[in-house]
């Protein structure tokens, strides 16, 4: 299956996740190559196939780039790939499902309150530890003279500048963004995606699982 001596550019984000079980190199990569008929054929490539994946079963496979090039190169052998991407990649299959609208409530409903539990939990312990009550009370009959009943003008604007200094902090309120600039939240959301994806890629290149040049998925030596 000659296509003539073409270059196709080749890019693979580091972490991909998949619906259909038979991968195919178009599910994964961009591509590009001057030749426009070539593109359509390359995409249709099969790299692997998941088979019977569940909760319990493994659904994740690393692959290194070169296992791309050699399926590429099987087909078509003339073809220079060159890789603007990842050296190595994670593929996750996860079947489509249809989110029940009242599950998906009550699981919102359930991650909101034990996190205001949890806000409101550390925010009276560190007032507790550091005598808030106790240092805004002589604050107030400092300056007015008149002993605190213990909501005075001081606890109504602290208050305020928590909730103000939450919000700024995290940067949204529901979905509206105060910024372009992403929340820390997801700056370390994103921190711990990266970690974690160095850490499965290294992991299965260690027990040599991972999807490489003369493998095939799945693979079965296991060294520590």
């Amino acid at each position: 299956m000659a296509a003539g001596k073409e270059t196709v550019y080749i890019k693979a984000d580091r972490n991909v996740e998949v619906t259909d079980p038979c991968v195919k190199l178009g599910d994964i990569l961009s591509m590009e190559c001057a030749n426009p008929t070539v593109l359509p054929k390359l995409k249709t490539i099969k790299l692997l196939r998941f088979h019977g994946v569940d909760k319990k079963t493994q659904n994740r496979v690393a692959v290194s780039i070169l296992k791309v090039i050699e399926c590429i190169h099987a087909e078509y052998p003339e073809i220079e790939v060159q890789n603007l991407g990842e050296q190595d990649f994670i593929i996750t299959y996860e079947e489509q499902q249809s989110v029940g609208g009242v599950w998906h409530i009550l699981k919102t409903s359930q991650v909101v309150l034990i996190s205001f539990m949890g806000a409101a939990f550390s925010i009276m312990a560190f007032n507790n530890d550091v005598g808030v009550t106790k240092m805004f009370s002589q604050i107030y009959e400092l300056v007015t003279g008149t002993k605190s009943d213990g909501f005075t003008v001081l606890e109504f604007t602290y208050s305020i500048g928590i909730a103000i200094g939450i919000l700024t902090f995290f940067n949204h309120f529901g979905k509206r963004r105060f910024s372009v600039d992403p929340t820390p939240i997801e700056v370390e959301m994103r921190l711990y995606e990266n970690d974690l994806q160095t850490t499965l890629i290294e992991n299965s290149s260690r027990k040599e699982q991972e999807l490489d040049v003369g493998t095939k998925y799945p693979t079965g030596s296991h060294r520590s």
